[in-house]
């Protein structure tokens, strides 16, 4: 007897232990019988148990926790093609959170989280190529993010319920070319820049030559005009000079003559070594034979 109650006690403890669930904080729980998920009697509606210390009927019941937090996927980024057949890199995220878990269950493989992402992944990415396949590059990144953002949103929210999941939001991170695409249209913004330059540089060079010449032009001019009026200052110098030698001439003729013959003879006379060869009765020396200039 002593041994039969023994086995009924620990019988009772295992059934009474394998009756008994804990739902933690943050977590929902489904019970699954039989491959079929409990629902509420006098709802038909899948039964979600709370955070808390549940019952169940031992060995025939099972449960399955769920995380019921929100969640965040950001996955790897993916290409995307715009109406203009122009390839982008996108990165984007999503937050997301399990609004059906009988139906997360179900549709996720008992409730895979990784499976779960995939396929949200799917749609959410489905909805962003949507997106952009209706809008040019311009306009991508010109201020209609946040109109597709919002479009990819709803697209996704309404294909993830089938999933079970809500989708609270979905974010364009960062919009890139692919480096193919990258390096051809930097090649061209280089090439445009290049003939800019050269345009710039050309007309530059034209400019310095119309600035140039007209500097010449106006230097030649100049010269010219100080070289007129040069020669007219020096001819009236000349005139002027030659009138007064005409006055002092006509004022004293001889002593005029006189003069003018020792401003030869200091000319001729200025280096030493000068040698003249002259004949003695030549009018040169006139004066050293007389004061008066008369042989």
């Amino acid at each position: 007897m002593k041994n039969l109650f023994a086995v009924l006690v620990i019988v009772a403890a295992v059934l009474g232990f394998s009756s008994l669930f804990v739902v933690n904080e943050g977590e929902r729980a489904i019970v699954v019988q039989f491959g079929k998920v409990q629902r509420d009697a006098d709802t038909g509606l899948p039964k979600v148990f709370e955070p808390g210390l549940h019952f169940k009927l031992p060995f025939i019941e099972q449960v399955k926790a769920m995380d019921a937090r929100f969640k965040t996927l950001d996955g790897e980024a993916d290409r995307f093609t715009t109406s203009e057949k122009k390839d982008l890199i996108v990165d984007t995220y999503v937050k997301w959170r399990i609004s059906d878990f009988a139906t997360y269950y179900l549709s996720t493989n008992g409730g895979n989280q990784r499976q779960a992402e995939d396929l949200l992944t799917r749609r959410v990415n489905s909805g962003l190529r949507a997106e952009f396949g209706n809008r040019t590059i311009k306009d991508i990144v010109s201020g209609e993010r946040d109109d597709l953002m919002r479009d990819a949103l709803i697209k996704s929210a309404d294909s993830a319920q089938e999933l079970g999941i809500e989708v609270i939001d979905v974010r364009v991170m960062q919009i890139n070319l692919p480096n193919e695409v990258s390096q051809s249209i930097f090649q061209r913004m280089r090439a445009e820049r290049q003939a800019v330059a050269m345009e710039h540089r050309s007309e530059g060079q034209e400019q310095a030559e119309f600035i140039r010449a007209d500097v010449d032009a106006r230097v030649t001019v100049m010269l010219a005009d100080a070289e007129r009026e040069s020669r007219q200052i020096r001819g009236e110098g000349e005139a002027e000079a030659a009138g007064i030698y005409a006055k002092a001439y006509n004022r004293d003729p001889e002593f005029y003559a006189f003069m003018r013959s020792l401003q030869a003879y200091e000319a001729s006379f200025a280096n030493g070594n000068d040698i003249l060869v002259l004949e003695p009765e030549s009018d040169f020396f006139r004066y050293l034979k007389s004061l008066s200039g008369k042989g």
